[in-house]
């Protein structure tokens, strides 16, 4: 097969980078609302006492290449000559086989640029290259002057290998679908949240509230149908037909390629099959043994696709305990949901507020969440005739913390006694005060010493997701 000819790379990387020509990212990105996460992730590049690459990974379409351009939009902004900022995509068929350090030359080359100055350079989709890691390991330790900023969508296969052959040279940084705080942010409505504060016998915590429950319930269905890709968030278009763009360019992609290609799999219908049922049921308990009989699958099969699975990002696996609080020592059965709930809209149908699924697909949201807070591991709790949703356990003594039970209903509010599983669990672990969710009332109340914080689901999820990305912002955390 002929060779590309080094005239046509040289073409490519310019038409890659007109900024080196005009001084301005593409309007097509410039137009876009950063992500939240755009302030986490900056700090790093700009870091210079510290002489790493940045990794940039994440599930596809979830604003990667966007939060890229606008990286480069922004260090043009703080003076930064465009001439000593290059990007590349390693995707394009152009840079197959090519070294990262003869693209890097080229850049060298076309620019007339030395090793001696300030420069950033990006390359996009890098697992499209073999042995990726090696060939940045070696550009980090010979080139001291340059910033390498390098993305890619298969999550677990970078982190890996980055973990792998990237130690003190690589600083991982995961990109995730948009929390539900994010897409308010994107959509511009904002102005539906404020923060406030509430009172119970002298005790006062803060805490965000609505003054249209109604609307941000409205907005909050169509995050759970559309709102994990900003993409999607920001266009009808591709709302009017979620299951060609996500089902296509997403989950085909990833299920099709991107996970046969790094683990071998030969049946990718088998896991595409399972995917399929996975998605459908998100949030209900499972077993390999039932899994495996309804499928036909080999249990050992299931459990290895299981795997390739949550670590391509696509689904997470909660593990459950006890009354107690005790965890199983062989546990059979857990619960699986998919980590971003627009999957299931894509590969089925949108969903409404009274939709029979809608609970699942309320605690898919919620679980998605708590994706962005990577140090925290939720269970949930399940014995002989009851249940609770979320459980925290505390690290170094696994003592519950917390527990919170997600209902798509007011009617708890008034019935205290349908609450009878939560009651008994913080009974049994010393838990004073819970949350249970609700499907517009805010509300507290008390009984038998136990102190119900009853909360829309909406509001619950918005304070989720917003607590995880404050977190990382080392901001004030509301309760």
């Amino acid at each position: 097969m002929k060779p590309f000819s080094e005239e046509q790379i040289i073409s490519k990387i310019k038409f890659e980078n007109t900024w080196w020509e005009t001084g301005v990212i593409d309007p097509y990105y410039s137009s876009m609302k950063k992500r939240l996460y755009f302030s986490l992730f900056s700090p790093l590049v700009y870091e210079k006492n510290i002489k790493r690459a940045i990794v940039l990974m994440g599930p596809r379409r979830v604003g990667k290449t966007v939060l890229l351009f606008h990286l480069v939009h922004d260090l043009i902004s703080k003076g930064i000559n465009p001439k000593n900022i290059c990007y590349l995509s390693i995707e394009n068929p152009i840079y197959s086989g090519l070294a990262l350090e003869s693209l890097l030359l080229n850049f060298f080359s076309i620019t007339g640029q030395n090793t001696s100055g300030e420069q950033y350079v990006i390359f996009d989709e890098i697992q499209y290259l073999k042995d990726w890691e090696l060939h940045l390991k070696t550009l980090v330790d010979s080139y001291h002057k340059v910033k390498f900023i390098v993305s890619g969508s298969a999550a677990a296969a970078l982190k890996l290998k980055s973990n792998e052959s990237g130690a003190g040279r690589f600083t991982d940084f995961m990109l995730p679908p948009l929390t539900f705080h994010e897409y308010i942010d994107l959509k511009g409505l904002s102005n539906l949240i404020s923060q406030g504060t509430k009172e119970w016998k002298g005790v006062v915590k803060n805490y965000f509230k609505t003054d249209n429950i109604e609307q941000l319930n409205k907005h909050f269905i169509d995050y759970i149908n559309f709102g994990g890709y900003p993409e999607v968030s920001l266009s009808a278009q591709i709302q009017a037909n979620p299951g060609r763009y996500i089902r296509n360019d997403i989950i085909d992609k990833v299920l099709l390629r991107d996970l046969p290609s790094l683990y071998g799999i030969k049946d990718v219908q088998e896991l595409n099959q399972l995917f399929t049922t996975i998605a459908y049921n998100s949030g209900n308990e499972f077993s390999y043994e039932e899994l495996s009989m309804s499928s036909g699958v080999a249990k050992n099969t299931i459990k290895r696709y299981i795997e390739y699975l949550e670590a391509a990002f696509l689904i997470r696996v909660i593990h459950k305990i006890d009354q107690n609080a005790k965890k199983f020592k062989r546990a059979t059965t857990f619960k699986i949901y998919i980590t971003n709930p627009s999957l299931r809209s894509a590969l089925f149908l949108p969903i409404d507020k009274t939709d029979n699924f809608i609970g699942n697909m309320v605690e898919t949201a919620i679980f998605s969440q708590w994706e962005h807070k990577t140090e925290f591991k939720p269970f949930y709790a399940r014995w002989k005739d009851g249940e609770v949703d979320i459980v925290s356990l505390s690290a170094e003594k696994q003592k519950p913390l917390w527990a919170v039970e997600i209902k798509w209903s007011n009617k708890y509010v008034k019935s205290l006694q349908n609450l009878s599983n939560l009651k008994s669990f913080c009974k049994k672990n010393g838990i004073d005060r819970t949350l249970v969710t609700t499907l517009d009332i805010e509300e507290i109340k008390e009984d038998d010493d136990i102190i119900y914080d009853f909360t829309p689901c909406s509001i619950y999820c918005y304070t989720v997701g917003r607590n995880a990305v404050d977190a990382k912002m080392n901001l004030t955390l509301y309760h």
